[in-house]
């Protein structure tokens, strides 16, 4: 296989797509915990049962199911809104169809979470606003019985033939795709801000880390943000160009090409059987004879050689915080779920800074508060991750910089006329306490409150004054 081949075929999957004129539509994806309130292991079938009656209940089509027969996805054809489970069965996630208002799309969600959460309390559990399941450490922690996430859960766990063999350094959670829930949100990218949109939101990064933090974890109580560390630390980030931000910025649609042919491939599909294998750059992917790999027969992992095919392209996925799809998107990875009376914030955000990009790449370009203490972006959004801002860092001026982001992004929602900038508020209040969701968990439990408490308050639909 040539290299114009392969060049060609990364080129019209990535670059091509968006160059087609659109208007902006939304996709916003919400991975929610399923939680046992009595602080027990949850039990997989109660998820399974509540997501049959919500089907029956709402109508929606199946649109898979798991080797055991129980229905895993669902789908409302009319809107495109998709009720499935993200790698467990106590990670749901709700996927809402396109849509051009956030009001819209807000009411759908609440619609489907305040049944879905009705019908949990009978059981005893809840779906809450978090980025972490609160009882990852008794939960059972496996994964959805299908071809992904089977091979997907094996994958991670593979780390241990890799140690010292990679510039990545593990830690020994790889079972976290199963406790770790996230806000992402896919917005519609031009060929003309293509590169702008990537490079002026990976700057943002610290900020949104700052804003957004909500994946505590008592193991690692110093990450408020631990969804990230988990995702870098682990096979995800064999090669670190698949995972978190790009290190410098991307000067423009070629050198982006040549950015993606060194991201790694570790997975396709022969016979309808997943395969897993060490990561391979698709550029070097495609020029190999063969390929040696694993799948599960059933009922064991054999090894399997095979040779790569030009359409293994579609089983190649990275988790950039900018990440490209192929749909001609952005999708941002890096936020946690919030708390479910804040859930539309992180779409909110986006949309009004997208909107708004000449002021904030301005902004984050010119930028004096953090950018100016010899780190760059990368460097950053891991340090602003973390409980304890460094010393140097100037909290009031850090508020003023926090505030006048969300003014851009606020400015960016109301040229769209819907109101939408009513949904930044809370990120305001954050902004002036410098806080977050993590934040306030971990300064409540050092102070008495129970994470029952925390569970609870972020489960609900409507903010409660404190």
């Amino acid at each position: 296989m040539t290299q114009e081949i392969i060049d060609n075929a990364i080129y019209n999957r990535y670059i091509l797509p968006t160059k087609k004129k659109r208007e902006l539509n939304i996709g916003i994806e919400i991975e929610m915990p399923v939680v046992n309130l009595s602080g027990e292991a949850g039990e997989e079938w109660v998820s399974i049962e509540v997501a049959k009656r919500f089907r029956e209940y709402f109508n929606f089509k199946i649109a898979g199911r798991d080797a055991d027969g129980n229905v895993n996805s669902m789908i409302d054809k009319q809107t495109g809104d998709d009720l499935s489970f993200d790698c467990a069965y106590l990670n749901l996630e709700i996927s809402l169809g396109k849509g051009k208002n956030l009001f819209e799309i807000k009411k759908r969600f609440e619609k489907y979470y305040s049944y879905l959460n009705k019908v949990f309390a009978e059981y005893g559990y809840t779906l809450t606003g978090m980025g972490i399941n609160p009882n990852y450490n008794v939960n059972h922690n496996i994964p959805v019985p299908n071809e992904r996430y089977r091979m997907l859960y094996h994958y991670l766990h593979s780390y241990k033939n890799y140690k010292g063999k990679c510039e990545t350094v593990f830690h020994n959670r790889p079972d976290f795709a199963t406790f770790a829930s996230a806000s992402q949100v896919q917005l519609d990218v031009n060929y003309e801000n293509l590169i702008d949109v990537i490079n002026t939101f990976g700057r943002l990064e610290p900020f949104k880390a700052l804003i957004f933090a909500n994946s505590y974890m008592s193991d690692s109580p110093q990450y408020l943000c631990s969804r990230n560390m988990l995702w870098e630390h682990s096979m995800q980030g064999y090669n670190p160009h698949n995972i978190g931000m790009f290190d410098e910025d991307i000067v423009n649609a070629e050198e982006l090409l040549n950015y993606i042919k060194t991201q790694s491939i570790y997975c396709t599909m022969r016979n309808g059987k997943y395969i897993n294998f060490t990561p391979v750059p698709i550029s070097d992917y495609f020029k190999l004879d063969k390929i040696e790999g694993e799948y599960f027969d059933g009922e064991k992992y054999r090894t399997i050689v095979f040779k790569p095919e030009l359409s293994d392209i579609e089983h190649f996925r990275t988790f950039k915080f900018e990440d490209l799809t192929f749909r001609g998107t952005i999708e941002f990875r890096s936020s946690c779920t919030q708390p479910i009376s804040e859930s539309m914030t992180v779409a909110a955000f986006h949309i009004g800074c997208l909107l708004n990009l000449e002021k904030l790449k301005e902004f984050v370009y010119n930028e004096n508060v953090l950018y100016t203490h010899g780190y760059n972006a990368l460097e950053l959004q891991k340090l602003m991750s973390k409980r304890k801002l460094p010393d140097w860092v100037d909290r009031h001026e850090l508020k003023k910089d926090l505030k006048t982001i969300l003014s851009i992004a606020s400015v960016g929602l109301k040229s769209r006329g819907f109101g939408e900038e009513i949904l930044l508020r809370p990120l305001f209040d954050r902004a002036e306490k410098l806080t977050n969701p993590a934040l306030e968990i971990v300064n409540g439990l050092e102070n008495g409150k129970e994470m029952g408490y925390f569970i609870e308050k972020y489960s609900k639909l409507l903010a409660e004054e404190e």
